[in-house]
């Protein structure tokens, strides 16, 4: 995992083998811990952000680019 400085100070971890599709490029998934343990959030390869903002139906939306990764199933009800 490549360790990566958050804005405020923290180190977190981003995990280049688990990307998710977005419509400008991949997310990337980010932990808390180098062992992958606690999973953090996402981090935007578009414009290389950790400020993303993820829903319930698993969508991610960068909020610096608007890079967007749609929900792999969703139901029509949650529209």
């Amino acid at each position: 995992m490549e360790a990566r400085t958050h804005p405020d100070g923290t180190t977190l971890y981003v995990d280049r083998t688990e990307p998710e599709r977005g419509s400008k490029a991949p997310f990337l998934a980010v932990y808390r811990t180098e062992d992958g343990e606690r999973r953090w959030g996402f981090f935007c390869t578009n414009c290389e952000t950790f400020d993303n903002a993820v829903d319930a139906m698993g969508r991610i939306q960068c909020n610096q680019c608007r890079n967007f990764h749609k929900a792999e199933e969703w139901d029509a009800a949650h529209e």
